[in-house]
Formats: C-alpha cells, sequence, structure tokens
C-alpha cells in the first residue's frame, strides 16, 4: 500500500491545512495510507500529543479512515521529518512551500544541490509534493 507522510504545525495553522487537505485528496486518489505527522521541538518546550493532533485534525476534516498520527521529539523540524520519512518507508511526503524553502536552506549546508525533491526521491524514493500558498 502507498504511505503518505504530511508533516503539520500544532496548533494547526491554515497552512498546515492547506497542506493536510492536499494529502487527504492525494490519498484519497491513490487508495494510499496516510500519517500525520508533528513535530515536538525540544528547545521550545511545548509539546503535544498523539490525541491532541488527532483531535485538532478531526475537528478540521472529520474522521480520516487509514490514518495514522504519530509526534515525535526532535531539535530539527527537517532532520526529524526526514527521519519518519525513512522509517514509515513513504512513498509519497506532502509538505508546505514554507517546509520546501527550508529543506533547500538545509540541503545547501550539506550539498551543493539545493533540490529538495531530487534528494529525497534520490535517498529516500519519495516523491514530494509541494502545496503553494
Amino acid at each position: 500500500m502507498t504511505r503518505i507522510v504530511v508533516p503539520v504545525r500544532y496548533p494547526l495553522t491554515e497552512h498546515s491545512r492547506r497542506t493536510l487537505e492536499e494529502a487527504i485528496s492525494v490519498a484519497e486518489e491513490r487508495d494510499a495510507a496516510l500519517t500525520v505527522f508533528h513535530v515536538n521541538l525540544y528547545h521550545k518546550g511545548r509539546t503535544v500529543s498523539r490525541s491532541e493532533l488527532k483531535r485538532a485534525v478531526e475537528q478540521s476534516f472529520g474522521h480520516l479512515p487509514n490514518t495514522r498520527y504519530v509526534v515525535r521529539e526532535g531539535f530539527l523540524v527537517e532532520e526529524t521529518i526526514l527521519e519518519e520519512v525513512a522509517a514509515e518507508h513513504a512513498d509519497v511526503v506532502v509538505i508546505g512551500h514554507k517546509q520546501a524553502g527550508r529543506w533547500r536552506r538545509m540541503l545547501r549546508k550539506l550539498t551543493s544541490d539545493p533540490d529538495v525533491e531530487s534528494f529525497l526521491r534520490e535517498k529516500l524514493e519519495a516523491e514530494v509534493i509541494t502545496v503553494g500558498r
């Protein structure tokens, strides 16, 4: 089964809702399993539980069949997302344009090619869908 990972902020921002809406649409089109993912940053001090994340998503979108809710701790959002994408063996990652920009900056530090989509395809074999403004 196809696995889609969508990282979101909590509480859900309007941008996160748009990104999530696109991920839900792609999951329905592809009859895929969806993982809604949030990173609790160590240095921010605010932690969100899996049940809080699920409740917030379901308040906005209703019950989503074949959906997992995952919350992980991390120092860097982008690195933690990459780890989750690899752990899930995700086929598709749906990210917002702001997240894509952050990944580009991170990749510039690691490599001369800041193309997020190519990097993920090469390293994780995942398709990347970027949701615009």
